[in-house]
């Protein structure tokens, strides 16, 4: 499972209205489903600058860019998540749409700030990470050209991925459900100056007019933490000019049949890779707290072809030498066996 190496959840939606053609944004919010959602209300009246053009890039390292800029700060991390949703064990069981959308969202809520401390180091301010492997959006080019293009990042987290493409002169939107993670959105704009509209949804049903990206990308972010996936593909679909482009990463299937250990204890099988019951934390009363869900990689392709997609590429990174760096399951022991992130390059058919 990925279990905090990226981030997403999915649920209720609240739309932030955006206006492209000024230098500025305005978070203003409406409800389409106000459950569980007091804890968010002082988030309605905040506001950020955007600023265009922006050229400093920092990458991805530990306390600096690889290009040599300004080191990236690191937030003060608070109670664990599951400190304060009062995660107690974990169950494998069915989880309906509901529940599932339910329970991530409120667990990237409460993980925001913990997850950015432990990760901030690795995703940097302003890069586009593709994976724990360390593969680039800079080197890999998996989007083509960027320049001049509406792009669409679904579970844009904090932004760094949509700040980047910024940079490369797109003009992006990022989408997420988590106010905590959108809240440091907010901040990370202020503090690079590099900022991009940015819409509270879910990724299964997006408030966005059809036919309106040509391009749309996923880090790590909403795919393995919704109930229906299917349904996720074919919202993106959905709002995917002709001709337009998807690509998104997730953990590799494979991985799913053992341990989320990135040690010696994480190399023996332990679960059935057919197995597609849901991973799920439990709180004292059997609530579900996090809420994972599998599909084989035939299950994958058969969701994107289904959604009008064609698949026309899948990477496997590999393990580069010389990476040392562990990031939750994923560890050069691991790396160096098997493969640990799959990346879909979809293009819609017409």
């Amino acid at each position: 499972m990925l279990r905090r190496a990226k981030r997403w959840s999915d649920g209720a939606s609240r739309i932030l209205a955006f206006n492209n053609s000024e230098d500025w944004w305005q978070r203003r919010a409406c409800w389409a489903d106000d459950r569980d959602c007091s804890h968010e209300r002082g988030l309605l009246h905040t506001e950020a600058t955007q600023t265009r053009g922006a050229s400093t890039i920092v990458r991805r390292g530990r306390n600096q860019g690889q290009s040599g800029g300004p080191a990236v700060p690191e937030p003060q991390a608070g109670p664990t998540a599951a400190e304060l949703l009062g995660t107690s064990g974990i169950a494998w069981r069915p989880v309906s749409a509901v529940d599932t959308a339910r329970a991530n969202r409120r667990w990237w809520d409460a993980d925001a700030d913990e997850y950015l401390a432990e990760h901030l180091q690795d995703i940097g301010d302003v890069a586009f990470l593709w994976c724990p492997e360390g593969l680039t959006e800079g080197s890999a080019g998996l989007l083509g050209p960027v320049a001049g293009r509406r792009i669409l990042e679904i579970g844009c987290g904090s932004a760094p991925c949509s700040r980047w493409l910024r940079t490369q002169g797109a003009d992006v939107v990022g989408t997420d459900l988590s106010a905590g993670m959108l809240r440091h959105a907010v901040t990370a704009a202020k503090r690079t100056g590099v900022g991009v509209p940015l819409v509270q949804a879910d990724a299964c049903s997006l408030p966005l007019a059809s036919e309106s990206f040509d391009l749309a990308c996923s880090s790590f972010g909403a795919v393995a933490f919704v109930a229906d996936s299917g349904r996720l593909m074919a919202e993106v679909a959905r709002v995917l000019r002709p001709g337009g482009r998807w690509v998104f990463s997730v953990t590799h299937p494979m991985r799913w049949v053992f341990p989320d250990d990135p040690a010696v204890d994480g190399l023996t099988v332990s679960r059935s890779y057919f197995n597609r019951t849901p991973y799920v934390e439990v709180d004292g009363e059997d609530r579900p707290t996090y809420v994972e869900h599998h599909r084989t990689m035939g299950d994958r392709i058969r969701e994107i072809v289904s959604a009008g997609l064609a698949l026309s590429d899948l990477l496997e990174p590999e393990w580069p030498p010389g990476r040392t760096r562990e990031w939750g399951q994923w560890s050069p022991l691991r790396g160096g066996l098997m493969p640990g992130t799959a990346i879909y390059v979809c293009d819609k058919v017409g």
